[in-house]
């Protein structure tokens, strides 16, 4: 109940309106009694975390590195972005739980699987998460925007960029005043599933045998 009430607070008005007295009032009991089962605020919002995380269904592995790569990376979007207004708050907290450890266990095996020594398969899974949080908070307004959906927001932007007297941005400025998060999310997913598969060991045909 303590969760549920949360998660309605951060959809209605941010994950930053989310506290004990906040979530005790939607509950309409007495904030000092919501202690006797959350840790403070802190433990509130590590808990309400947890909550959207467990919301993630992994696919089950299929051997392809590249495929498994980009399920993980399109669930992972999908549980994410499930409470846009816990987004935030799921996509940068640190979590020592098994939820919020999943994630990272299911992307990390995928390059143990494909023979990738663990040094390396640290570096590419950081990469990857880099990646994928900032791709998904600039999705959620979190993160830094130069384009947006919405026609009137295009042109406005397109016309900033366009005055701006610089030869990048004055070319790009179409492009770059608009944003599809949809585009945007599978064209980094790509690039990245692309990168990692250009690491991956090759094979000889007598191992294949």
């Amino acid at each position: 109940m303590i969760l549920d009430a949360a998660v309605a607070v951060a959809d209605a008005e941010g994950v930053s309106a989310v506290s004990m007295r906040s979530v005790a009032r939607r509950l309409g009991v007495d904030a000092k009694s919501l202690y006797n089962h959350v840790e403070g605020k802190g433990g509130l919002l590590d808990a309400l975390a947890e909550h959207v995380l467990r919301g993630i269904r992994l696919p089950e592995p299929t051997g392809v590195p590249a495929d498994d790569l980009r399920a993980i990376a399109v669930e992972f979007r999908r549980g994410a972005l499930a409470h846009p207004g816990v987004a935030a708050l799921v996509l940068t907290r640190q979590l020592a739980s098994a939820a919020g450890l999943a994630p990272i266990e299911a992307a990390l095996s995928v390059l143990l699987r494909a023979g990738i020594e663990p040094e390396e398969a640290v570096h590419l899974l950081r990469a990857l998460l880099a990646a994928v949080v900032g791709t998904l908070l600039r999705e959620v307004s979190a993160g830094p925007e130069l384009g947006t959906a919405d026609s009137v927001g295009i042109a406005r932007r397109r016309a900033v960029l366009a005055s701006s007297g610089l030869p990048g941005l004055v070319a790009a400025a179409p492009h770059l005043a608009r944003c599809d998060h949809d585009r945007e999310f599978d064209y980094t997913v790509e690039l990245l599933v692309g990168a990692v598969s250009a690491r991956l060991p090759e094979r000889s045909s007598t191992c294949d045998r």
